[in-house]
């Protein structure tokens, strides 16, 4: 087997820290101001050509939709995220956290929409980092509770 063949091993996905951990979220507060600007040059840097994007409902995007999308509809008023964990391995970041979109809605007012995102970027030759993936999954209803393993001290559900 070579060693493009061989399975990743998991120690191998690494936390990113410092300067690294700096770099890559600063790219993602970028994408944030450009979706609420619409900024379509910030966002045409910030988005590989090889961008998937999956939108909470299902919908998905390639680059060049998503910016339509931005540019025609305008719809991201803030975002906001909670911790991020950003892990690495070579030039692939993986980025996993909260996030919650308030943004217009189609017939008109705003609506908000909280879940999970996973974000996949991979660094440029030039140093930069690029979005190549974007999934998100809003909260819904959680039927089957915590596992067994993440069940609190007392045995509970907390």
């Amino acid at each position: 087997m070579s060693d493009d063949e061989r399975p990743v091993s998991p120690a191998e996905l690494v936390e990113a820290e410092g300067a690294l951990r700096d770099d890559i979220l600063a790219s993602e507060t970028r994408r944030q101001e450009a979706l609420i600007a619409k900024d379509l040059e910030a966002l045409d840097e910030l988005f590989d050509e090889a961008l998937v994007h999956v939108h909470a409902p299902g919908e998905v995007h390639t680059k060049a939709l998503l910016l339509e999308h931005v540019a025609t509809r305008g719809v991201y008023l803030q975002i906001t995220r909670g911790e991020l964990k950003v892990r690495v391995i070579g030039d692939v970041a993986v980025v996993t956290g909260p996030i919650t979109n308030r943004m217009k809605a189609p017939g008109g007012g705003e609506r908000t929409l909280s879940g999970e995102v996973t974000q996949v970027l991979r660094r440029t030759g030039s140093g930069r980092w690029t979005f190549i993936s974007f999934q998100m999954t809003p909260y819904g209803d959680k039927v089957w509770g915590r596992l067994p393993s993440e069940r609190d001290e007392k045995g509970t559900q907390a």
